[in-house]
């Protein structure tokens, strides 16, 4: 299964590449919704990556996590990394489930419009049959508005 989803943000690719590539920042725009993250280690270079949770709120009754009841938690192996263009990650969950099983691939393209304005693009391949399509896509879309609402807030 694919998804894509893109989002024209106001900002530099310059300045939307380092939030996409800084641990603090991904805690912030990366977990959908209500949910709240942690990264546990990061590095930052081609066969590095990242361990990272995403936590279900506490009020959630009906969502059961993929590594506990309430917790998502997943390693990303970064396989290219262009500066300021694209960045592509190999994401497995750590799960039991064979249903969530295998290695999805997350390619994130940078396209400068114009002056600071730049089309930022999720590419979502091999997603496992666990997870259904539109929740990708509509935690995608959650995480592309934190992503817009972070960088014009932190503008440095």
């Amino acid at each position: 299964m694919t998804t894509q989803n893109s989002k024209d943000i106001q900002a530099s690719v310059q300045i939307l590449y380092k939030a996409l590539t800084d641990p603090s920042a991904l805690t912030i725009w990366q977990a959908p919704d209500d949910m709240t993250a942690k990264v546990h280690h990061f590095d930052l270079r081609i066969g590095g990556g990242y361990e990272m949770s995403l936590y279900y709120p506490q009020s959630e009754t009906s969502t059961k996590g993929k590594t506990a009841s309430k917790e998502d938690r997943f390693t990303s192996r970064f396989v290219e990394l262009i500066p300021d263009k694209k960045i592509v990650q190999a994401i497995h969950f750590d799960s039991t489930d064979p249903a969530f099983a295998g290695e999805m691939i997350m390619e994130v393209t940078l396209e400068e419009i114009e002056t600071d304005l730049t089309k930022v693009t999720f590419l979502y391949t091999n997603i496992p049959s666990g997870i259904k399509p539109e929740d990708n896509e509509e935690g995608t879309k959650s995480s592309l508005e934190k992503l817009a609402l972070y960088v014009t807030q932190h503008k440095s």
